[in-house]
């Protein structure tokens, strides 16, 4: 593999704008993932650790990435696997520190192993490391020694690094702010990920499985080179009040509904997509009542975001919408506010309203500055996805009502011109989901 020309000066923008930021006195250490065992001698899937993926677009595992600004030398080193051909036989090709240099943009590139010789001097002269504790203990460790050396070794006159920053305060709040590139990367994810949930709602029928839907749905990911960006919940009936439902290996029955919240990755961006509709194609009275409340709620919610509104906004209208259906469908009795207030709604309406979307389907970045909801800013991507869940045997609700849970989920794009939806691929209108399950009958 090697980064396309678009690609490399992506990653090469990231990498300066990062090291614009932590200042020439100071330098970032970034580690790559590690392979995962799986069972015994086999792994799971390789996936690129997504702060290491966003600042050098390196596949490999077992790497590090060191940015040094202002270095004569380069400010931009890798550290990756040596080559090896015997293991590349076996496991795959290995770009080695040569390809590193030649195809990921690299300034200078060593063998993994020889970090502990390398990294002195790439520290030696700083005042700052900015470097994310706590996921690598032995990296840690070596890195810790290193600064200890070092401050030692100043007394003789040398600078040396005296201050350890968690790297993610800077890198994450860029993340944050989608780049054009991103966001056509996340509309594929998007565009996709709807087709699959459209593929499954034609798909669905009584007597099918759970696990069956879920089939359809990543075969659309497979042909278009994309993989699940998360654990895919489809529960039919009571299962779809269980939030993070993942057995997936249920009868679907006449007369339920389907809950799916699934979305795909592409190259490093996650989609996250729910919609729930009648196995059978059409929605009965009681669970089109509570259906259309939860859609109220996600086309009211999704039009607050907005750049200069607060973060909070869509969750405080969200439950306001949701409180006042529960209210009118008698699941809860009294004043909206005082109910809110009470938080008698969080029975039906337990979670949030929406998160960060980006590389991680529960993305990177602040939603609180100074204690308070931060503003929406144009290229920010969240998710607006309120529901409601109506457990079996739920006390004092009307037995019609038991076993209901509907979630509706957008993926949302703050604009300078308000909020782009980016899943209107995939249908949550009652009538537009009915017509399209009966033209697949």
């Amino acid at each position: 593999m090697t980064l396309s020309s678009q690609d490399a000066r992506e990653h090469a923008r990231r990498r300066k704008e990062l090291m614009r930021r932590i200042g020439n006195d100071a330098v970032a250490i970034i580690p790559s993932a590690f392979e995962v065992v799986r069972a015994r001698d086999t792994h799971y899937r390789f996936r690129q650790n997504s702060d290491f993926q966003y600042l050098t677009g390196f596949p490999e595992p077992e790497s590090i990435a060191v940015l040094v600004p202002g270095r004569k030398g380069g400010e931009f080193v890798l550290f990756v696997r040596r080559r090896d051909k015997e293991r590349e036989i076996w496991d795959g090709r290995r770009a080695g520190p040569e390809g590193a240099v030649e195809r990921y943009g690299a300034d200078e590139a060593y063998n993994i192993d020889e970090l502990e010789d390398e990294l002195p001097k790439l520290l030696a002269g700083r005042e700052t490391v900015h470097y994310t504790l706590g996921e690598y203990a032995e990296l840690d460790a070596e890195i810790a020694g290193i600064m200890r050396h070092l401050r030692e070794v100043s007394r003789r006159g040398a600078t040396a690094p005296t201050t350890l920053v968690a790297l993610e305060t800077t890198l994450h709040e860029m993340r944050l702010i989608k780049s054009k590139a991103e966001i056509a990367l996340m509309k594929k994810a998007a565009d996709v990920s709807a087709r699959a949930h459209v593929r499954a709602m034609k798909a669905t029928r009584p007597g099918r499985y759970e696990w069956q839907v879920m089939a359809e749905i990543h075969s659309e990911f497979e042909v278009e080179d994309m993989q699940p960006g998360y654990g895919s919940i489809v529960g039919g009936g009571d299962n779809a009040c269980i939030l993070h439902y993942t057995e997936n290996n249920m009868l679907l029955r006449d007369g339920d509904l389907l809950l799916i919240d699934a979305g795909g990755e592409y190259r490093g961006y996650t989609a996250d997509i729910t919609r729930t509709f009648p196995v059978n194609g059409k929605f009965n009275a009681a669970q089109q009542a509570v259906y259309e409340v939860v859609l109220e709620a996600n086309k009211q919610t999704i039009k607050t975001l907005k750049a200069g509104t607060s973060a909070g906004k869509p969750h405080d209208v969200a439950t306001r919408i949701l409180t006042e259906g529960l209210v009118e469908l008698g699941l809860l009795k009294g004043d909206v506010k005082t109910l809110i207030a009470e938080g008698r709604q969080r029975q039906f309406y337990m979670h949030g309203t929406g998160h960060w979307l980006g590389m991680d389907v529960h993305d990177v970045g602040r939603y609180r500055l100074g204690g308070k909801y931060r503003p929406f800013e144009p290229g920010m991507i969240m998710t607006v996805e309120p529901g409601l869940y109506i457990a079996p045997g739920t006390e004092g609700v009307d037995e019609k009502y038991w076993g209901i849970g509907i979630r509706v989920e957008d993926d949302v794009l703050v604009t300078e011109n308000g909020p782009e939806v980016l899943t209107t691929g995939v249908p949550k209108e009652i009538k537009d989901i009915e017509a399209l399950m009966a033209k697949a009958a």
